[in-house]
């Protein structure tokens, strides 16, 4: 007789399955976080890999695209509610782990995927990218993540607006509290108005191609897209707005470089540069911080059509060749240079227009880089100064007297905009600039809501555009 206990037979190993759409959406994630990396540059090249090799049809592409964006938007709200999910500080779980533990809370809070398929599909990618061990704390978490809905998560974590009321619309709305502030102090106003802005944030931008006159025209594109497919800019009479997304590089005109990728802020940064009155002649444009160049082929074509001759400057090499790939086959005369604009080559005087589109925080463009508002701090602020100032100094030198500088930046901190503007103009920190403000707003014209001017600041919630900032001066002497 057989004493022995009996043995349940032990279930066969299996290997996790690798979903090709879950595991690219974590690989873009981490290069965001290992690399510095931006998603609008490292997930298209993927994407375009994936369905090269079959992995991929549309749908999927879509759905990684959503994975990974949506994760990054609501990454600081994703990340208070797993805080009150685990029995540690969230500091204490490793980078990879809370990559995955997010992009399963943005399946679970933020899309249509059923539960259960959000909590498994994340599990797996967790058994093939972390392991066994990390899988079973992953889908402890979820499942305590899936027993609400986002807004009532929301109202678990976030602190109530009358107790704080930066830190409850930062976790609400998935910004870093000082960027709440920044932005809260730009606009002016109310709840009202930084609730629309903060939410526009969290939006997905249309994408806006651009028309380069000359070149290429809205009815072109409008009739490749397909009336169904496209709609008239907003503002911008260069602009046309992709309505059901595709890729803007299958177009004849975007492949041509007569026509391309633009926001419409951008575009009317540069055409209300290009239209600001002048005295006397016109006839040499520069643009002092050209890369990588949507806004230097947009004045390099308006400057042909009045037989004006464009500079493009751009002091990293790699983004003047971005510059010169931009400007390739423009009518007009053009030249591209690797050049500092704070140590120009150029004479001064030698310039009817110049644009001065300086580095920035980006902090209008958190629409499309969702990962810079993780990433910049306030303190960075500080670096950007000098060298804003200092460019701006050397545009007004490099106007001749009457000509006209445009002042521009994709961010709305007032420490980057107005502050340096009147800061130059009145000498702090160097030698006082003979310059005169020029009303921008009626070079922006059917706009609305551009403010007591004379500069102007776009908003996303109200232009759909990136906040972009445009000062225009005029050179008295």
């Amino acid at each position: 007789m057989n004493d022995q206990p009996s043995r349940r037979p032990a279930k066969p190993h299996r290997r996790p399955r690798k979903d090709p759409v879950r595991f690219l959406a974590f690989e873009v994630l981490r290069a965001v976080d290992e690399r510095d990396a931006y998603a609008n540059l490292v997930l298209p090249p993927l994407l375009k890999k994936a369905r090269a090799k079959g992995d991929f049809d549309h749908r999927d592409a879509a759905l990684a695209t959503e994975l990974v964006y949506g994760t990054l938007r609501r990454q600081g709200t994703y990340d208070a509610i797993v805080a009150a999910c685990i029995d540690r500080p969230l500091r204490e779980v490793d980078p990879p782990v809370l990559d995955v533990l997010n992009l399963g809370v943005h399946q679970l809070l933020g899309t249509r995927i059923p539960t259960h398929a959000a909590v498994s599909a994340s599990v797996e990618l967790a058994r093939v990218v972390l392991g066994e061990g990390r899988a079973k704390f992953v889908n402890a978490v979820l499942r305590k993540v899936s027993a609400d809905d986002l807004d009532g998560w929301v109202a678990k974590v976030a602190p109530s607006y009358e107790d704080d009321a930066e830190d409850h619309l930062a976790v609400v709305h998935s910004h870093p509290r000082w960027v709440v502030s920044a932005l809260w102090d730009a606009l002016g106003g109310g709840r009202a108005g930084i609730e629309d802005l903060l939410e526009a944030d969290n939006e997905r931008p249309e994408v806006t191609l651009v028309a380069r006159p000359g070149r290429s025209t809205t009815d072109e594109l409008v009739g490749e897209l397909g009336e169904e497919n496209a709609l008239p800019g907003r503002w911008s009479p260069y602009a046309v707005r992709m309505t059901e997304g595709g890729e803007p590089g299958a177009l004849t005109a975007v492949r041509e470089g007569r026509a391309g990728v633009q926001d419409e802020g951008s575009q009317l940064v540069a055409a209300a540069l290009a239209n600001a009155p002048l005295e006397g002649g016109d006839t040499r444009w520069l643009d002092g911080c050209a890369g990588p160049g949507g806004k230097a082929a947009l004045l390099a074509a308006l400057a042909a059509g009045r037989g004006a001759a464009l500079l493009a400057a751009e002091k990293q090499p790699h983004r003047a060749r971005l510059v010169e790939r931009a400007l390739a086959g423009n009518p007009g005369p053009y030249q591209v240079v690797t050049a500092d604009g704070t140590r120009p080559p150029w004479q001064p005087g030698a310039f009817d227009r110049v644009l001065m589109d300086v580095p920035c925080s980006g902090l209008g463009a958190l629409r499309r880089r969702p990962e810079a508002r993780w990433r910049r701090r306030k303190e960075d602020l500080e670096g950007f100064a000098p060298l804003q100032r200092g460019l701006l100094r050397e545009a007004l030198k490099a106007v001749r007297v009457g000509g006209v500088v445009g002042y521009a930046t994709c961010s709305p901190h007032l420490a980057e905009t107005r502050v340096v503007v009147e800061d130059v103009l009145k000498g702090r920190g160097g030698a006082p600039v003979e310059a005169e403000w020029v009303d921008a707003r009626p070079l922006m014209p059917g706009v609305p809501a551009l403010g007591d001017g004379p500069d102007v600041q776009l908003w996303p919630h109200l232009h759909g555009t990136d906040a972009m900032y445009l000062a225009l001066l005029r050179r008295t002497g």
